[in-house]
């Protein structure tokens, strides 16, 4: 599990960036509807998911970090990718140091039968919920998430059947 999960969820945060990167900075305050997030705070809130989803485990956020209003904590484009990265690099290592042990190790308070691997994976669910929100939010403004540019760009270039 550990190394499909790392996997998974590195794809995940290139995406994330990268999608970020590629939504201009005045977009970052937009949202679909009064009372629900805007671009900046879902981005934000995938960061502190990150960590608030690790503390199923009794993994501590590192010191000094406000969780509780991470979310709205700033719409500048550079400082939201800045903590999606940071947030990245504390699971990655979070996981990365996980052993098979510690993937079974239970964690009761989520069920009789739940462990670490089970929080580990609700991290995955989350993390793919997200990006699809954002990719919508995305598109409604007219951005095409790049990874599927490149993948336009790869099928026009390829040779066309005779």
């Amino acid at each position: 599990m550990k190394p499909q999960s790392l996997q998974d969820l590195e794809g995940m945060n290139q995406k994330f960036v990268t999608l970020a990167q590629a939504i201009p900075a005045d977009k970052f305050t937009w949202r679909p509807a009064d009372g629900t997030r805007s671009i900046a705070a879902v981005f934000l809130h995938v960061a502190g998911e990150r960590y608030g989803i690790l503390a199923l485990m009794g993994i501590a956020p590192p010191p000094g970090l406000d969780l509780k209003n991470l979310e709205a904590s700033t719409t500048d484009k550079a400082q939201v990718i800045d903590q999606l990265n940071k947030s990245w690099e504390f699971t990655r290592g979070t996981i990365n140091n996980m052993t098979n042990a510690e993937f079974a190790k239970p964690q009761p308070k989520l069920g009789p039968e739940a462990n670490s691997g089970d929080v580990v994976y609700i991290l995955v669910a989350d993390a793919h919920e997200h990006l699809g929100q954002i990719i919508a939010y995305a598109r409604i403004n007219g951005v095409v998430p790049p990874w599927t540019v490149a993948a336009q760009k790869r099928a026009a270039a390829a040779p066309k059947p005779q």
